[in-house]
């Protein structure tokens, strides 16, 4: 099995997620990141439901994001999402997400989630999910800006 490293998700920015400025409200990127995570899951080999079925939950512990520049009403936001670090009971993912009709990058992030087992208690991340989920180099500078910056092709 090839075990993906960087995963791209579309999404179209609605008219419903946006201000009265046409613009993407805020919160909405987490939404996508959440979509763009649970896809590079499924093409890692595992899908959040058979994770939970398996007595594991990753939470989020944590949260960061820089906006670039905004989305606006019926963009294309390309979400590129990898593992930037995986440790014993965490694993934080890294994201890009940039307008796919110029490659404009609007924002980056990065989500920490730490396992849960069916108690939700903290426990260790299954040797098989450490196995499937593999930390890449980011692919994103921190000096990078929105002029600049463009994700490499895959």
């Amino acid at each position: 099995m090839t075990v993906a490293t960087v995963t791209e998700t579309l999404v179209r920015v609605n008219y419903s997620e946006t201000d009265q400025m046409g613009v993407a409200y805020h919160a909405r990127y987490l939404v996508w990141l959440d979509i763009a995570r649970t896809e590079h899951l499924r093409q890692c080999g595992a899908s959040y439901r058979e994770l939970e079925t398996a007595g594991l939950r990753l939470v989020v512990s944590e949260v960061a994001i820089r906006y670039r520049l905004p989305a606006r009403f019926d963009d294309v936001v390309r979400v590129r999402c990898w593992v930037k670090e995986i440790a014993s009971r965490r694993v934080t993912f890294g994201y890009a997400v940039e307008r796919a009709g110029d490659g404009r990058l609007l924002a980056t992030a990065t989500v920490a989630l730490v396992a849960l087992d069916a108690s939700m208690a903290i426990t260790r991340l299954p040797d098989e999910v450490r196995a499937m989920l593999h930390a890449v180099p980011d692919p994103v500078g921190p000096s990078a800006t929105p002029e600049t910056q463009r994700m490499p092709s895959e």
